[in-house]
């Protein structure tokens, strides 16, 4: 065909562009994800975001540990379900960093998950939010209130999005009870008793070579240097409990572990769960010798919001209850319970609040980096959440009452206190 009789044909017979090409499966519409940190929590994000982003034009394209070994691991673990599940025989597609700087440097990548000890959270995510990279970050979202600060100023100045790892909001015992509460269905809210698990067992730390597979003082970053022993990292085999999880110097224990949970759901019915936080906070807790070990074990406490509601804590079977004046909800993971069960059936009318529904975190998640609207945990309710446990983690350590001004994020006349909404990190480990 002539160029000008071509010319006039396509005048009248419009051009059909496949869906593969133009729609959201086209390759240019591809979103690229890395794992950062992929051991016990890791390894699960980075498969949970392989698979919900099959039917979704998501792709795993590296992976980052500081152990070569979970790192490779992680890597042959992607390459081997794109083969299967993609039916293109065997992939090699995944790169493998040791430094998340040089993963972050990557312009293709779109977003991470960041699935490191405590102690890291923080430094990553503020990298990658200046990158330009969406995050899904673990739980707790910082290890201070000072970092958690930061990383709020910086999600929100490189306009990224941060899903935070409170998976139980992507849970209908979890919504459905906040909804009723909210909607005064238990009457008007007096009372929360928030339970959590105790962390348990000792630790010894026999001083060991450090394996060659392991960038120990990466591994460290902002912490103080110390000898390395297995039992405070991780096992070089397989995929048990850490012990860095029941070291102070990288998490601060089951008051973050799991109250971070458990608190963002109390302030999820509240209402204030973005915004603020208690005015007042006691807490008394155990912390026996267990030799490496020195997070606390089992504790109580007792939280004081400016409308007057209180929160009881303690260690206990995890879940939260709600104790109205009309009556009362008790959740948990997979189930709930009520003072009337019928409750759970009602529908929620035109006037009634609805919060957002969510069938699967991650998912959610990998829906928000397209629709650039903000996930079901957002940084600040990340950040909002985090700062109720480390409140009460000062107040177990100082042993006293401390008032809380959660407008200005700051204790009111104490200085010591205040000097622990933050830590000395070391260089160059800075936020």
């Amino acid at each position: 065909m002539k160029r000008r009789d071509f010319c006039k044909a396509a005048m009248v017979v419009p051009f059909i562009i496949p869906s593969s090409v133009s729609g959201t499966n086209a390759p240019s519409n591809r979103i690229n994800i890395a794992s950062i940190g992929t051991g016990r929590m890791g390894f699960g994000d980075m498969r949970s975001c392989l698979y919900q982003g099959l039917d979704k034009n998501v792709r795993i394209v590296a992976v980052c540990d500081v152990d070569s070994k979970r790192a490779m691991a992680a890597k042959k673990t992607v390459d081997d379900i794109y083969a299967k599940e993609l039916g293109q025989g065997k992939v090699d597609g995944v790169q493998v960093y040791s430094d998340y700087r040089k993963l972050l440097e990557r312009k293709d990548i779109d977003g991470v998950t960041i699935s490191t000890p405590d102690h890291w959270h923080a430094l990553i995510a503020i990298a990658a939010a200046n990158s330009g990279k969406d995050i899904y970050l673990q739980k707790p979202l910082t290890y201070s209130i000072a970092e958690g600060q930061r990383l709020v100023e910086a999600v929100r100045r490189n306009k990224v999005i941060l899903q935070t790892g409170s998976q139980q909001r992507s849970s209908v015992y979890f919504r459905k009870s906040c909804e009723l509460v909210r909607n005064g269905r238990i009457g008007k809210l007096q009372r929360i008793e928030v339970v959590m698990p105790t962390d348990h067992g000792r630790a010894d730390a026999p001083q060991m070579n450090v394996p060659e597979n392991l960038n120990y003082d990466m591994w460290l970053g902002p912490a103080s240097p110390t000898s390395y022993t297995e039992q405070r990292v991780h096992p070089q085999n397989g995929f048990g409990r850490p012990g860095w999880l029941q070291i102070e110097q990288y998490c601060r224990g089951m008051i973050t572990g799991w109250g971070s949970h458990m608190y963002d759901i109390a302030q999820w019915a509240l209402g204030v769960d973005a915004h603020s936080g208690p005015v007042k906070v006691k807490a008394d807790a155990e912390f026996p010798d267990r030799g490496l070990f020195n997070v606390h074990v089992g504790f109580t406490a007792e939280a004081e919001y400016a409308n007057g509601v209180k929160m009881i804590s303690h260690s206990g079977k995890a879940g939260v209850k709600f104790i109205g004046t009309d009556g009362w909800i008790w959740v948990e993971r997979g189930s709930f319970n009520a003072h009337d069960r019928n409750i759970f059936r009602e529908k929620m009318g035109p006037g009634d609040a609805k919060l957002m529904v969510s069938e699967n975190h991650m998912s959610n998640f990998l829906e928000s980096m397209r629709s650039r609207k903000d996930p079901i945990a957002p940084v600040e309710v990340g950040h909002r959440s985090n700062s109720v446990c480390v409140i009460h983690h000062i107040a177990m350590k100082l042993k006293r009452q401390l008032q809380w001004n959660p407008k200005e994020e700051r204790f009111l006349n104490d200085d010591e206190a205040s000097a622990m909404l933050d830590y000395k990190h070391r260089e160059p480990w800075t936020v």
